[in-house]
């Protein structure tokens, strides 16, 4: 196994932990709470981490195997959100929860079987202007960094001195 790949796939389990943790301490209040500027409830936004773990190791494996990420927009991600939103309106903080625990810990072990060289591989993806980006840097981009960013966000949108960072 890599040490690379292991690394990534333990900061992915530890944001995905933080995010769970959180979600967990959440009141019924927080959690139908709407996130400013985002508009979804917390609730939707913890599951939709969970649902785009799988999208987003996926389009990883793809550059992992020289392919390019080509034709995915900005726009697509918007649409598979509003939508999501619209599916998941009422998920339960208990469905939520061990739908982010299942397939996180799905993505960790796909990030764990990819070797250095598969890391490594470059190609274009559409989601950044077609740059030439690493499988590595993908994976920290998106499935990685995905639960830290919207813990952060869902911290913010409660505002509660119990969710701040230990």
């Amino acid at each position: 196994m890599s040490r690379r790949a292991d690394a990534l796939a333990d900061r992915l389990e530890q944001g995905a932990a933080a995010l769970i943790t959180l979600a967990d301490g959440l009141s019924e209040e927080e959690w139908q709470a709407r996130i400013p500027g985002d508009g979804r409830k917390v609730g939707v936004v913890v599951h939709h981490v969970g649902n785009m773990y799988p999208i987003e190791v996926e389009l990883a494996q793809a550059l992992a195997s020289g392919k390019p990420i080509a034709g995915v927009t900005w726009d697509d991600v918007h649409a598979i959100n509003a939508n999501h939103a619209k599916e998941f309106d009422r998920v339960t903080k208990a469905e939520a929860i061990e739908f982010v625990r299942r397939n996180s810990e799905a993505a960790s072990a796909a990030i764990r079987k990819l070797s250095d060289a598969e890391l490594d591989r470059a190609n274009s993806v559409s989601l950044n202007s077609d740059a030439p980006l690493t499988c590595q840097f993908f994976i920290e981009d998106h499935a990685l960094r995905h639960s830290y960013h919207h813990t952060a966000k869902i911290r913010a949108a409660v505002g509660s001195a119990k969710l701040a960072v230990a």
